[in-house]
């Protein structure tokens, strides 16, 4: 391993949950499956995406919860939960509520914007509010200080001979407030990130500055140091602030020959989409990486982004079946992952949490 890699101390993976719209349940149970998986074969952490009138998890909160109940110390997390569909209060009392049934395992990677194809929906979602719904910054920052337990209003005590009232939200998870993390695709939002005291996540997609060159790693690796400087005077999770990467990676070494084929297909079809910025933002995509675990250790070696990082959260492909899924992070954990220099966890590892 060249001198400028870091061993890779925490291996995770992040999953889009994709289910049948006339058969919900089985997705959601392999889903579930999966997380289950990851926890066996010594994973670090299990992230999930979020998604809206799509086919795909919609409430990973209700998901984390459940998997909450079917493991004992892999990690949960969002990446990322918009925060535009949310209320910060009521989001705040379901992630800490969460984060006590699983003994304090919940990442929530959190980002602002607009939400998602807006006008379709805000008539639905915000119908008396939607030209003035604050959909920046602000946003994210009341959750924060809702989970970090500060007050939301002066009103508190016995009321009655029942009823007894708090001033911050509860259940209060201590800790949580250091376990929050920003998903940032952009340097402006990587310094904001270190500036607040969130842990940043940075994944295959961000937008580069007005005329920097459109190479995605250098920009990805300026993005991390960004952050980290910004980040020196703030408190997380050890005294530092953590940067997680998520590129797709999809190793081949126990693949089937029709998987092999189906992979590649994958791969070249998102390719073209790499080669050059797309949209008004000038956005960049990492290409997805194939091949044997020692091919993609390799790639991920001089990926000057990748170096900057000692955890990451590879992301699976989208639109696979269940096996796919288990034969890549099967591959992940006893491939991939060791020629990194990680270690997988178990569940007498006093390291683990």
């Amino acid at each position: 391993m060249p001198p400028s890699s870091r061993p890779l101390r925490r291996l995770g993976f992040l999953t889009i949950g994709l289910f049948d719209p006339h058969n919900p349940g089985p997705g959601h149970e392999s889903t579930l499956s999966i997380i289950e998986l990851g926890e066996q074969l010594g994973f670090d952490s299990a992230w999930l995406r979020h998604r809206h009138l799509q086919f795909g998890i919609s409430s990973p909160i209700a998901v984390m919860a459940a998997a909450s109940q079917r493991t004992s110390r892999i990690e949960l997390g969002t990446a990322v939960t918009p925060m535009g569909w949310e209320n910060p209060l009521r989001l705040a009392e379901d992630l800490a509520t969460v984060d006590l049934l699983s003994g304090g395992r919940i990442n929530p990677g959190l980002s602002v914007g607009v939400p998602m194809n807006f006008d379709t929906v805000k008539s639905e979602l915000y119908p008396d509010t939607a030209q003035s719904e604050d959909f920046g910054y602000s946003r994210v920052e009341r959750l924060a200080r809702m989970i970090a337990g500060e007050p939301v209003r002066e009103f508190e005590g016995k009321h009655g001979v029942v009823e007894e009232f708090s001033r911050r939200v509860e259940p209060h998870s201590a800790g949580l407030r250091e376990r929050l993390w920003y998903g940032a695709a952009s340097l402006r939002s990587a310094r904001w990130a270190g500036e607040h005291g969130f842990n940043l996540l940075t994944s295959s997609v961000i937008f580069p500055e007005p005329g920097q060159e459109p190479s995605f790693a250098t920009i990805q690796q300026a993005q991390i140091r960004a952050f980290r400087e910004a980040a020196a005077g703030s408190l997380t999770a050890g005294g530092r602030a953590r940067v997680s990467q998520g590129l797709v990676v999809i190793p081949t070494d126990s693949a089937s020959r029709s998987q092999r084929e189906k992979y590649q297909r994958y791969v070249d079809e998102r390719l073209p989409r790499t080669r050059v910025p797309q949209g008004p933002k000038s956005m960049l995509f990492a290409p997805d990486l194939i091949g044997t675990g020692e091919q993609i250790a390799e790639q991920l070696r001089t990926h000057v982004g990748f170096q900057e990082v000692d955890e990451v959260a590879f992301a699976l492909p989208f639109s696979f079946d269940h096996e796919d899924y288990v034969q890549i992070l099967t591959d992940i954990a006893s491939t991939l992952g060791p020629l990194l220099g990680w270690v997988p966890k178990t569940a007498s590892d006093p390291t683990a949490l």
